[in-house]
């Protein structure tokens, strides 16, 4: 019997914006950020990561600064308030009625993001889609830090992370449907079988001529 996979990027794809950078805008506006170039560097490491260019190791090194002396206790209340304040009024009109359709359907369904984990369990789990993959961060006496833990879901990490998470399903999929934005991706768009170009960044939408990669104009 076939037995498709829904696969989706985060940013850019599920929402109408970046959910990393609305965290980091979230903590400036809790003043736990309060270096006033915080909102400055970020805008300019995620112009890097549009280009394709981001170090993820330099990106998460920022990101996580602000997190330091906090507790994972202190940080995921605040994870939930920020979805549910900022990332969850920003979805795309598109993304629940597709996801309760592929739920009305019994459809599989995995969210994997270059964002780090404890953000992208949290959106999943708020959208219904419970199987969720980010960035692993390793914890240190009940903290975390910014050093990454296992691959990356960031490039072609991904295609990597999504075939460990495959083949740890009892099910057996005939075919990876994949939705996303970014140039980052590309990877995976080519490791699936059907890919799905979110509102595509210029550079993606340059190489989507191709069988069973189709462009969507979401808002």
């Amino acid at each position: 019997m076939s037995k498709p996979l829904y696969v989706f990027d985060m940013d850019e794809t599920l929402v109408n914006g970046d959910a990393a950078m609305m965290w980091n805008e979230f903590l400036v506006e809790k003043g736990i950020a309060s270096d006033a170039s915080f909102v400055e560097e970020d805008q300019r490491l995620m112009g890097l990561y549009t280009q394709g260019k981001l170090d993820m190791e330099d990106y998460l090194t920022f990101a996580m600064q602000p997190l330091g002396d906090m507790t994972t206790q202190q940080v995921n209340p605040l994870v939930e308030e920020c979805v549910d304040t900022k990332v969850l009024p920003n979805l795309f009109k598109q993304t629940l009625p597709l996801i309760e359709q592929l739920k009305r359907d019994e459809i599989d369904m995995l969210i994997i993001s270059a964002s780090v984990t404890f953000l992208v369990e949290v959106v999943g789990r708020k959208l219904g889609i419970p199987e969720a993959l980010g960035i692993d961060l390793v914890e240190k006496q009940g903290r975390y830090t910014s050093k990454i833990e296992g691959v990356p879901s960031y490039r072609e990490g991904k295609v990597t992370r999504l075939e460990q998470w495959i083949a740890a399903q009892p099910a057996t999929y005939s075919e990876i449907h994949f939705y996303t934005d970014s140039i980052n991706d590309l990877s995976l768009c080519e490791y699936a079988d059907y890919a799905y170009l979110v509102n595509p960044c210029p550079r993606l939408k340059a190489l989507a001529d191709r069988p069973n990669w189709q462009i969507l104009n979401w808002d």
